[in-house]
Protein backbone atom coordinates (compact mmCIF):
# COMPACT_ATOMS: atom_id res chain seq x y z
CA UNK A 1 0.00 0.00 0.00
CA UNK A 2 1.41 3.32 -1.02
CA UNK A 3 2.35 5.63 1.86
CA UNK A 4 2.26 9.36 1.38
CA UNK A 5 4.29 11.93 3.24
CA UNK A 6 2.92 14.77 5.32
CA UNK A 7 5.24 17.49 6.50
CA UNK A 8 4.84 18.24 10.18
CA UNK A 9 6.26 21.25 11.95
CA UNK A 10 6.77 21.50 15.66
CA UNK A 11 6.73 25.00 17.13
CA UNK A 12 9.32 25.08 19.88
CA UNK A 13 9.78 27.77 22.53
CA UNK A 14 9.14 31.39 21.52
CA UNK A 15 11.95 32.79 19.39
CA UNK A 16 13.34 29.40 18.37
CA UNK A 17 13.38 28.10 14.84
CA UNK A 18 10.69 25.66 13.74
CA UNK A 19 11.87 22.06 13.68
CA UNK A 20 10.93 20.32 10.45
CA UNK A 21 9.92 16.67 10.49
CA UNK A 22 8.85 14.29 7.78
CA UNK A 23 6.64 11.56 9.21
CA UNK A 24 4.96 9.13 6.81
CA UNK A 25 1.15 9.09 6.93
CA UNK A 26 -0.99 6.59 5.01
CA UNK A 27 -3.62 8.94 3.59
CA UNK A 28 -5.39 6.14 1.75
CA UNK A 29 -5.96 4.35 5.07
CA UNK A 30 -6.95 7.62 6.73
CA UNK A 31 -9.63 8.13 4.07
CA UNK A 32 -11.00 4.63 4.64
CA UNK A 33 -11.00 5.13 8.41
CA UNK A 34 -12.86 8.42 8.06
CA UNK A 35 -15.44 6.87 5.75
CA UNK A 36 -16.13 3.98 8.12
CA UNK A 37 -16.18 6.18 11.22
CA UNK A 38 -18.37 8.94 9.82
CA UNK A 39 -20.74 6.94 7.61
CA UNK A 40 -21.08 3.57 9.36
CA UNK A 41 -20.48 4.36 13.02
CA UNK A 42 -21.53 1.97 15.76
CA UNK A 43 -20.10 4.04 18.60
CA UNK A 44 -23.42 5.23 20.03
CA UNK A 45 -24.95 1.78 19.82
CA UNK A 46 -21.97 0.43 21.73
CA UNK A 47 -22.26 3.20 24.32
CA UNK A 48 -25.97 2.57 24.80
CA UNK A 49 -25.48 -1.17 25.33
CA UNK A 50 -22.79 -0.54 27.92
CA UNK A 51 -24.58 2.21 29.84
CA UNK A 52 -28.30 1.50 29.51
CA UNK A 53 -28.38 -2.27 29.05
CA UNK A 54 -25.67 -2.97 31.63
CA UNK A 55 -25.73 0.24 33.66
CA UNK A 56 -23.20 1.57 36.19
CA UNK A 57 -20.13 -0.65 36.61
CA UNK A 58 -18.58 -0.28 40.04
CA UNK A 59 -15.39 -2.34 40.15
CA UNK A 60 -16.01 -5.98 41.16
CA UNK A 61 -19.80 -5.54 41.11
CA UNK A 62 -22.11 -7.96 39.27
CA UNK A 63 -22.61 -5.28 36.60
CA UNK A 64 -18.84 -4.99 36.12
CA UNK A 65 -18.65 -8.74 35.55
CA UNK A 66 -21.47 -8.44 33.03
CA UNK A 67 -19.59 -5.64 31.25
CA UNK A 68 -16.45 -7.77 31.01
CA UNK A 69 -18.41 -10.61 29.40
CA UNK A 70 -20.20 -8.21 27.04
CA UNK A 71 -16.93 -6.59 25.94
CA UNK A 72 -15.27 -9.95 25.29
CA UNK A 73 -18.19 -10.98 23.13
CA UNK A 74 -18.30 -7.72 21.16
CA UNK A 75 -14.56 -7.69 20.47
CA UNK A 76 -14.46 -11.34 19.47
CA UNK A 77 -17.51 -10.83 17.27
CA UNK A 78 -15.70 -8.07 15.40
CA UNK A 79 -12.85 -10.45 14.67
CA UNK A 80 -10.32 -9.57 17.36
CA UNK A 81 -8.19 -12.37 18.75
CA UNK A 82 -7.50 -13.64 22.25
CA UNK A 83 -10.35 -11.78 23.95
CA UNK A 84 -9.96 -12.55 27.65
CA UNK A 85 -10.05 -11.11 31.16
CA UNK A 86 -7.07 -10.60 33.46
CA UNK A 87 -7.56 -10.41 37.21
CA UNK A 88 -6.11 -8.02 39.78
CA UNK A 89 -6.59 -7.86 43.55
CA UNK A 90 -9.46 -5.65 44.63
CA UNK A 91 -11.91 -6.28 47.48
CA UNK A 92 -15.59 -7.02 48.07
CA UNK A 93 -18.27 -6.54 45.44
CA UNK A 94 -21.11 -4.09 46.17
CA UNK A 95 -24.35 -2.86 44.61
CA UNK A 96 -27.51 -0.97 45.56
CA UNK A 97 -31.15 -1.05 44.47
CA UNK A 98 -32.86 1.96 46.01
CA UNK A 99 -32.41 4.95 48.30
CA UNK A 100 -35.34 6.76 49.95
CA UNK A 101 -34.60 9.60 52.33
CA UNK A 102 -37.29 11.82 53.87
CA UNK A 103 -37.60 14.63 56.40
CA UNK A 104 -40.59 13.88 58.64
CA UNK A 105 -40.41 16.99 60.85
CA UNK A 106 -40.61 19.94 61.11
CA UNK A 107 -42.48 19.14 57.87
CA UNK A 108 -42.68 16.21 55.47
CA UNK A 109 -40.22 16.63 52.59
CA UNK A 110 -38.64 14.13 50.17
CA UNK A 111 -34.85 14.45 50.20
CA UNK A 112 -32.57 13.56 47.32
CA UNK A 113 -29.63 11.36 48.28
CA UNK A 114 -27.79 8.27 47.08
CA UNK A 115 -25.66 5.78 49.05
CA UNK A 116 -21.88 5.84 49.08
CA UNK A 117 -20.28 2.72 47.65
CA UNK A 118 -19.20 0.02 50.10
CA UNK A 119 -21.53 1.17 52.85
CA UNK A 120 -24.23 -1.18 54.17
CA UNK A 121 -27.96 -0.83 53.73
CA UNK A 122 -30.43 0.02 56.48
CA UNK A 123 -32.29 -3.34 56.31
CA UNK A 124 -35.57 -1.50 55.94
CA UNK A 125 -36.63 2.02 56.93
CA UNK A 126 -35.04 3.56 60.02
CA UNK A 127 -36.17 6.77 61.75
CA UNK A 128 -34.17 9.12 63.93
CA UNK A 129 -33.33 12.74 64.68
CA UNK A 130 -30.62 14.46 62.69
CA UNK A 131 -27.49 15.62 64.49
CA UNK A 132 -24.56 17.66 63.18
CA UNK A 133 -21.25 15.87 63.76
CA UNK A 134 -17.86 17.44 63.04
CA UNK A 135 -14.93 15.03 63.30
CA UNK A 136 -11.71 16.50 61.94
CA UNK A 137 -9.24 14.53 64.06
CA UNK A 138 -9.09 11.56 66.42
CA UNK A 139 -9.49 13.94 69.33
CA UNK A 140 -12.97 14.93 68.16
CA UNK A 141 -14.33 11.41 68.71
CA UNK A 142 -14.41 11.73 72.48
CA UNK A 143 -16.87 14.64 72.55
CA UNK A 144 -19.54 12.60 70.72
CA UNK A 145 -19.37 9.47 72.88
CA UNK A 146 -22.81 8.53 74.20
CA UNK A 147 -24.60 11.21 72.16
CA UNK A 148 -25.27 9.53 68.83
CA UNK A 149 -27.32 6.40 69.47
CA UNK A 150 -30.43 6.28 67.30
CA UNK A 151 -29.40 9.43 65.40
CA UNK A 152 -28.89 10.33 61.75
CA UNK A 153 -25.41 11.90 61.69
CA UNK A 154 -24.72 14.80 59.31
CA UNK A 155 -20.96 14.58 58.82
CA UNK A 156 -20.10 17.45 56.46
CA UNK A 157 -19.92 21.16 57.07
CA UNK A 158 -22.55 23.25 55.30
CA UNK A 159 -21.23 24.76 52.07
CA UNK A 160 -22.04 28.19 50.71
CA UNK A 161 -23.83 28.02 47.38
CA UNK A 162 -21.73 29.55 44.60
CA UNK A 163 -23.48 30.23 41.29
CA UNK A 164 -21.56 28.87 38.33
CA UNK A 165 -19.56 31.28 36.19
CA UNK A 166 -18.77 28.88 33.34
CA UNK A 167 -21.22 27.55 30.74
CA UNK A 168 -22.37 24.01 31.35
CA UNK A 169 -21.33 22.96 27.85
CA UNK A 170 -17.81 24.06 26.93
CA UNK A 171 -15.53 23.68 23.94
CA UNK A 172 -11.91 24.68 23.73
CA UNK A 173 -11.70 27.94 21.81
CA UNK A 174 -8.49 29.46 20.41
CA UNK A 175 -7.61 31.00 23.77
CA UNK A 176 -8.26 27.74 25.60
CA UNK A 177 -6.05 25.78 23.22
CA UNK A 178 -3.36 28.44 23.45
CA UNK A 179 -3.37 28.20 27.25
CA UNK A 180 -2.77 24.44 27.05
CA UNK A 181 0.53 25.16 25.33
CA UNK A 182 1.80 27.17 28.30
CA UNK A 183 4.16 24.86 30.14
CA UNK A 184 4.57 25.50 33.86
CA UNK A 185 7.97 24.44 35.12
CA UNK A 186 7.21 22.19 38.10
CA UNK A 187 8.23 23.24 41.59
CA UNK A 188 10.59 21.12 43.63
CA UNK A 189 8.45 18.09 44.40
CA UNK A 190 10.03 17.60 47.82
CA UNK A 191 8.95 21.07 48.96
CA UNK A 192 5.47 19.96 50.00
CA UNK A 193 5.80 16.17 49.76
CA UNK A 194 6.17 15.85 53.53
CA UNK A 195 3.03 17.86 54.21
CA UNK A 196 1.03 15.94 51.62
CA UNK A 197 2.20 12.63 53.04
CA UNK A 198 1.31 13.79 56.56
CA UNK A 199 -2.19 14.77 55.45
CA UNK A 200 -2.60 11.45 53.63
CA UNK A 201 -1.58 9.46 56.70
CA UNK A 202 -3.92 11.43 58.95
CA UNK A 203 -6.83 10.94 56.56
CA UNK A 204 -6.26 7.22 56.04
CA UNK A 205 -5.93 6.66 59.78
CA UNK A 206 -9.04 8.70 60.66
CA UNK A 207 -11.52 7.21 58.19
CA UNK A 208 -11.62 3.63 59.59
CA UNK A 209 -11.72 4.99 63.14
CA UNK A 210 -14.77 7.11 62.31
CA UNK A 211 -16.45 4.21 60.50
CA UNK A 212 -16.14 1.96 63.53
CA UNK A 213 -16.97 4.74 65.99
CA UNK A 214 -20.32 5.40 64.29
CA UNK A 215 -21.13 1.70 64.44
CA UNK A 216 -20.14 1.39 68.10
CA UNK A 217 -22.14 4.48 69.06
CA UNK A 218 -25.32 3.14 67.45
CA UNK A 219 -25.73 5.68 64.64
CA UNK A 220 -28.61 4.65 62.35
CA UNK A 221 -27.24 6.31 59.21
CA UNK A 222 -24.91 9.07 58.11
CA UNK A 223 -25.31 11.87 55.56
CA UNK A 224 -22.63 13.80 53.65
CA UNK A 225 -23.02 16.78 51.35
CA UNK A 226 -22.90 16.29 47.57
CA UNK A 227 -19.72 17.49 45.88
CA UNK A 228 -21.89 19.54 43.46
CA UNK A 229 -24.50 22.28 43.66
CA UNK A 230 -27.63 22.78 41.53
CA UNK A 231 -29.41 19.67 42.75
CA UNK A 232 -26.73 17.31 41.41
CA UNK A 233 -25.68 14.32 43.50
CA UNK A 234 -21.93 13.74 43.38
CA UNK A 235 -21.02 10.52 45.18
CA UNK A 236 -18.20 8.01 45.25
CA UNK A 237 -17.04 5.62 47.98
CA UNK A 238 -17.35 5.34 51.74
CA UNK A 239 -16.92 2.57 54.28
CA UNK A 240 -14.35 0.03 53.17
CA UNK A 241 -14.27 -2.45 50.32
CA UNK A 242 -11.78 -4.69 52.14
CA UNK A 243 -13.03 -7.75 54.02
CA UNK A 244 -12.34 -7.47 57.74
CA UNK A 245 -12.42 -3.66 57.76
CA UNK A 246 -15.40 -1.70 59.06
CA UNK A 247 -17.88 -0.61 56.40
CA UNK A 248 -19.33 1.88 58.84
CA UNK A 249 -23.03 2.70 58.91
CA UNK A 250 -25.33 3.31 55.93
CA UNK A 251 -24.15 6.60 54.41
CA UNK A 252 -25.70 8.73 51.70
CA UNK A 253 -24.63 11.85 49.80
CA UNK A 254 -27.39 14.49 49.72
CA UNK A 255 -27.85 17.40 47.33
CA UNK A 256 -26.18 20.49 48.74
CA UNK A 257 -29.28 22.67 48.80
CA UNK A 258 -31.21 20.27 51.05
CA UNK A 259 -28.19 19.41 53.17
CA UNK A 260 -27.57 23.10 53.87
CA UNK A 261 -31.22 23.60 54.78
CA UNK A 262 -31.13 20.85 57.39
CA UNK A 263 -27.88 22.17 58.83
CA UNK A 264 -29.44 25.63 59.19
CA UNK A 265 -32.43 24.16 61.01
CA UNK A 266 -30.17 22.21 63.36
CA UNK A 267 -28.12 25.35 64.05
CA UNK A 268 -31.30 27.23 64.98
CA UNK A 269 -32.24 24.52 67.49
CA UNK A 270 -34.96 22.85 65.41
CA UNK A 271 -35.57 19.10 65.81
CA UNK A 272 -35.25 17.45 62.41
CA UNK A 273 -36.80 13.99 62.24
CA UNK A 274 -35.78 11.76 59.33
CA UNK A 275 -36.53 8.43 57.73
CA UNK A 276 -33.82 6.60 55.72
CA UNK A 277 -34.34 3.44 53.66
CA UNK A 278 -31.30 2.27 51.68
CA UNK A 279 -31.13 -1.11 49.97
CA UNK A 280 -27.41 -1.66 49.39
CA UNK A 281 -25.35 -4.78 49.91
CA UNK A 282 -21.98 -6.45 49.61
CA UNK A 283 -22.20 -9.15 46.97
CA UNK A 284 -19.25 -11.09 48.39
CA UNK A 285 -18.12 -11.66 51.98
CA UNK A 286 -14.49 -12.15 51.01
CA UNK A 287 -12.23 -10.02 48.83
CA UNK A 288 -12.40 -10.86 45.15
CA UNK A 289 -10.57 -9.75 41.99
CA UNK A 290 -11.49 -7.04 39.56
CA UNK A 291 -10.93 -7.75 35.86
CA UNK A 292 -9.47 -6.01 32.83
CA UNK A 293 -10.70 -7.12 29.39
CA UNK A 294 -8.02 -7.54 26.72
CA UNK A 295 -8.16 -8.36 22.98
CA UNK A 296 -5.88 -8.00 19.95
CA UNK A 297 -5.53 -7.40 16.26
CA UNK A 298 -2.40 -9.51 15.58
CA UNK A 299 0.51 -7.94 13.77
CA UNK A 300 1.36 -9.30 10.34
CA UNK A 301 4.94 -8.22 9.75
CA UNK A 302 8.39 -8.83 11.22
CA UNK A 303 7.47 -6.49 14.08
CA UNK A 304 4.40 -8.49 15.08
CA UNK A 305 5.90 -9.21 18.49
CA UNK A 306 5.86 -5.47 19.21
CA UNK A 307 2.66 -3.99 20.61
CA UNK A 308 0.69 -0.76 20.31
CA UNK A 309 -1.99 -0.45 22.99
CA UNK A 310 -5.14 1.61 23.33
CA UNK A 311 -7.45 1.64 26.29
CA UNK A 312 -10.06 3.23 28.53
CA UNK A 313 -11.49 2.35 31.93
CA UNK A 314 -14.76 0.46 31.93
CA UNK A 315 -15.50 0.84 35.65
CA UNK A 316 -17.67 3.72 36.83
CA UNK A 317 -19.29 5.08 39.94
CA UNK A 318 -22.88 4.14 40.62
CA UNK A 319 -24.99 7.32 40.71
CA UNK A 320 -25.48 7.51 36.93
CA UNK A 321 -24.80 4.98 34.18
CA UNK A 322 -21.14 5.89 33.65
CA UNK A 323 -21.64 7.23 30.13
CA UNK A 324 -19.14 10.09 30.13
CA UNK A 325 -16.90 8.57 32.79
CA UNK A 326 -15.92 6.48 31.08
CA UNK A 327 -18.37 4.68 28.83
CA UNK A 328 -17.53 7.24 26.15
CA UNK A 329 -13.85 6.32 26.23
CA UNK A 330 -14.66 2.60 26.13
CA UNK A 331 -17.06 3.04 23.20
CA UNK A 332 -14.48 5.09 21.25
CA UNK A 333 -11.65 2.63 21.81
CA UNK A 334 -13.88 -0.31 20.91
CA UNK A 335 -15.10 1.56 17.85
CA UNK A 336 -11.50 2.31 16.83
CA UNK A 337 -10.57 -1.38 16.69
CA UNK A 338 -13.90 -2.21 15.00
CA UNK A 339 -13.09 0.37 12.34
CA UNK A 340 -9.62 -1.08 11.79
CA UNK A 341 -11.07 -4.56 11.33
CA UNK A 342 -13.83 -3.23 9.06
CA UNK A 343 -11.37 -1.47 6.71
CA UNK A 344 -9.11 -4.51 6.53
CA UNK A 345 -6.14 -2.98 8.32
CA UNK A 346 -3.10 -5.26 8.51
CA UNK A 347 -0.80 -3.62 11.06
CA UNK A 348 2.85 -4.56 11.30
CA UNK A 349 2.72 -4.46 15.10
CA UNK A 350 0.05 -6.13 17.20
CA UNK A 351 -2.71 -3.73 18.29
CA UNK A 352 -3.98 -4.54 21.78
CA UNK A 353 -7.04 -2.98 23.39
CA UNK A 354 -7.39 -2.94 27.17
CA UNK A 355 -10.60 -2.04 28.99
CA UNK A 356 -9.51 -1.38 32.55
CA UNK A 357 -11.30 -1.68 35.86
CA UNK A 358 -10.40 -0.18 39.22
CA UNK A 359 -9.40 3.15 37.66
CA UNK A 360 -11.68 5.08 39.99
CA UNK A 361 -9.98 3.53 43.02
CA UNK A 362 -6.48 4.55 41.91
CA UNK A 363 -5.63 3.14 38.43
CA UNK A 364 -5.62 -0.33 39.99
CA UNK A 365 -6.32 -2.38 36.87
CA UNK A 366 -3.86 -0.67 34.56
CA UNK A 367 -1.15 -0.44 37.23
CA UNK A 368 -1.42 -4.16 37.91
CA UNK A 369 -1.31 -4.95 34.19
CA UNK A 370 1.80 -2.81 33.63
CA UNK A 371 3.52 -4.35 36.66
CA UNK A 372 2.80 -7.90 35.51
CA UNK A 373 3.63 -7.44 31.83
CA UNK A 374 6.12 -4.58 31.49
CA UNK A 375 7.82 -3.14 34.57
CA UNK A 376 7.40 -2.27 38.24
CA UNK A 377 9.26 -0.69 41.12
CA UNK A 378 10.03 -3.07 43.99
CA UNK A 379 7.53 -3.17 46.81
CA UNK A 380 8.88 -1.70 50.06
CA UNK A 381 9.95 -4.24 52.65
CA UNK A 382 8.70 -1.99 55.44
CA UNK A 383 4.96 -2.76 55.95
CA UNK A 384 4.25 0.86 56.88
CA UNK A 385 6.01 2.14 53.77
CA UNK A 386 4.02 -0.32 51.66
CA UNK A 387 0.80 1.38 52.77
CA UNK A 388 1.91 4.63 51.15
CA UNK A 389 0.79 5.13 47.54
CA UNK A 390 3.64 4.88 45.04
CA UNK A 391 3.42 8.56 44.07
CA UNK A 392 4.32 9.56 47.67
CA UNK A 393 7.38 7.34 47.88
CA UNK A 394 10.65 9.20 47.59
CA UNK A 395 12.89 6.15 47.20
CA UNK A 396 11.24 3.86 44.69
CA UNK A 397 14.26 1.65 44.08
CA UNK A 398 15.46 0.44 40.69
CA UNK A 399 12.82 -0.15 38.04
CA UNK A 400 12.45 -3.87 37.34
CA UNK A 401 11.84 -4.31 33.61
CA UNK A 402 10.34 -7.41 32.05
CA UNK A 403 11.23 -8.66 28.53
CA UNK A 404 8.02 -7.18 27.07
CA UNK A 405 9.12 -3.70 28.22
CA UNK A 406 11.10 -3.21 25.04
CA UNK A 407 8.26 -4.56 22.90
CA UNK A 408 5.66 -1.92 23.80
CA UNK A 409 5.73 0.93 21.31
CA UNK A 410 3.05 3.21 22.81
CA UNK A 411 -0.20 3.30 24.79
CA UNK A 412 -3.11 5.66 23.99
CA UNK A 413 -5.90 6.50 26.45
CA UNK A 414 -9.25 8.32 26.38
CA UNK A 415 -10.93 9.43 29.60
CA UNK A 416 -12.27 12.99 29.66
CA UNK A 417 -15.88 12.55 28.64
CA UNK A 418 -17.50 12.49 25.21
CA UNK A 419 -15.93 15.69 23.83
CA UNK A 420 -14.18 15.50 20.47
CA UNK A 421 -10.43 14.96 20.29
CA UNK A 422 -8.61 18.28 19.90
CA UNK A 423 -5.10 16.83 20.01
CA UNK A 424 -2.69 14.91 22.23
CA UNK A 425 -0.84 15.59 25.48
CA UNK A 426 2.79 14.67 24.72
CA UNK A 427 3.70 14.14 28.41
CA UNK A 428 6.95 16.10 27.88
CA UNK A 429 8.06 13.60 25.23
CA UNK A 430 9.41 16.25 22.87
CA UNK A 431 10.37 13.74 20.18
CA UNK A 432 6.74 12.66 20.01
CA UNK A 433 5.39 16.09 19.14
CA UNK A 434 6.21 16.31 15.42
CA UNK A 435 5.05 12.72 14.97
CA UNK A 436 1.67 13.45 16.51
CA UNK A 437 1.33 16.65 14.51
CA UNK A 438 1.77 14.68 11.31
CA UNK A 439 -0.64 11.95 12.36
CA UNK A 440 -3.47 14.31 13.33
CA UNK A 441 -3.01 16.73 10.42
CA UNK A 442 -5.56 14.82 8.27
CA UNK A 443 -8.07 15.56 11.06
CA UNK A 444 -7.38 19.28 11.39
CA UNK A 445 -10.59 19.88 9.43
CA UNK A 446 -12.67 18.18 12.15
CA UNK A 447 -11.01 19.91 15.08
CA UNK A 448 -7.96 17.77 15.97
CA UNK A 449 -5.22 20.36 15.71
CA UNK A 450 -3.01 20.65 18.79
CA UNK A 451 -0.14 18.69 20.28
CA UNK A 452 0.53 19.90 23.81
CA UNK A 453 3.98 19.42 25.33
CA UNK A 454 2.79 19.18 28.92
CA UNK A 455 1.41 16.43 31.11
CA UNK A 456 -2.07 15.45 32.10
CA UNK A 457 -2.67 12.99 34.91
CA UNK A 458 -5.24 11.04 36.91
CA UNK A 459 -6.04 8.33 34.38
CA UNK A 460 -4.61 5.08 33.05
CA UNK A 461 -1.85 6.34 30.75
CA UNK A 462 -0.01 7.31 33.95
CA UNK A 463 0.50 3.62 34.77
CA UNK A 464 2.66 3.43 31.64
CA UNK A 465 4.25 6.86 31.91
CA UNK A 466 5.48 6.37 35.48
CA UNK A 467 7.66 3.41 34.38
CA UNK A 468 9.08 5.21 31.34
CA UNK A 469 6.78 3.77 28.68
CA UNK A 470 5.15 6.11 26.13
CA UNK A 471 1.65 6.63 27.50
CA UNK A 472 -0.63 9.36 26.18
CA UNK A 473 -4.05 10.88 26.80
CA UNK A 474 -5.94 12.78 24.10
CA UNK A 475 -6.92 16.43 24.52
CA UNK A 476 -10.72 16.72 24.45
CA UNK A 477 -13.41 19.36 24.52
CA UNK A 478 -14.82 19.53 28.03
CA UNK A 479 -18.54 19.68 27.17
CA UNK A 480 -20.31 19.26 30.54
CA UNK A 481 -17.95 16.60 31.87
CA UNK A 482 -16.47 18.46 34.83
CA UNK A 483 -19.28 21.00 35.16
CA UNK A 484 -22.13 18.54 35.64
CA UNK A 485 -21.64 14.84 34.95
CA UNK A 486 -18.31 13.74 36.45
CA UNK A 487 -19.10 11.24 39.26
CA UNK A 488 -22.75 12.35 39.46
CA UNK A 489 -26.25 11.11 38.82
CA UNK A 490 -26.22 13.07 35.53
CA UNK A 491 -23.54 10.84 34.02
CA UNK A 492 -25.92 9.29 31.52
CA UNK A 493 -26.22 8.53 27.81
CA UNK A 494 -28.08 11.75 26.99
CA UNK A 495 -25.02 13.81 27.92
CA UNK A 496 -22.86 12.14 25.25
CA UNK A 497 -22.27 13.84 21.88
CA UNK A 498 -22.64 11.44 18.94
CA UNK A 499 -20.75 13.60 16.44
CA UNK A 500 -17.87 14.10 18.86
CA UNK A 501 -17.58 10.37 19.54
CA UNK A 502 -17.52 9.61 15.82
CA UNK A 503 -14.72 12.12 15.35
CA UNK A 504 -12.76 10.74 18.33
CA UNK A 505 -13.12 7.18 17.01
CA UNK A 506 -11.65 8.16 13.66
CA UNK A 507 -8.72 10.07 15.17
CA UNK A 508 -7.88 7.25 17.59
CA UNK A 509 -8.11 4.58 14.89
CA UNK A 510 -5.78 6.54 12.61
CA UNK A 511 -3.21 7.33 15.33
CA UNK A 512 -3.15 3.72 16.52
CA UNK A 513 -2.79 2.45 12.96
CA UNK A 514 0.11 4.82 12.23
CA UNK A 515 1.85 3.77 15.44
CA UNK A 516 1.38 0.12 14.49
CA UNK A 517 2.81 0.57 10.98
CA UNK A 518 5.56 3.10 11.65
CA UNK A 519 9.04 2.05 10.58
CA UNK A 520 10.37 2.77 14.06
CA UNK A 521 9.27 2.11 17.59
CA UNK A 522 7.73 5.18 19.19
CA UNK A 523 10.35 7.45 20.84
CA UNK A 524 10.72 7.37 24.62
CA UNK A 525 11.55 10.22 26.95
CA UNK A 526 14.21 9.79 29.65
CA UNK A 527 13.05 8.04 32.79
CA UNK A 528 13.67 10.26 35.78
CA UNK A 529 15.04 7.39 37.90
CA UNK A 530 17.59 6.31 35.26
Amino acid sequence: MKRYLLAACMAMAAGSAAAQSMEPVDLDMVARIRQEAFQHSQVMATLRELTEDIGPRLTASPAADKANAWARGKLAGWGLSNAHDEAFDFGRGWEFSHSRVEMLAPRATPLYALPKAWTPGTNGPVEGDAIAVSIKSKGDLEKYKGKLRGKIAFLSDAREYKPGTEPDFRRLDADGLKKLHEFDIPADRSADAGDRLKRFRERTELVPLVNQFLVDEGVLAAVSISSRDNGIIGVSGGGSRKAGESAGVPEVAMIAEQYNQIMRELKSGETVRMRVDVDSRFTTDADRPGYNTIAEIPGTGPRASEVVMLGAHMDSWHAGTGASDNGAGVAVMMEAVRILKAVGARPDRTIRIALWSGEEQGLLGSADYVAKHFAAYPEPKDPEEAKIPAFFRENKGALQRKPAYEKLSAYFNLDNGSGKVRGVYAQQNMAAMPIFEAWIKPFNDVGATDVVSGDTASTDHISFDRVGLPGFQFVQDGLDYFSNVHHTNLDTYDHASAEDLKQASAVVAAVVYEAATSARRFPRKPLAQD
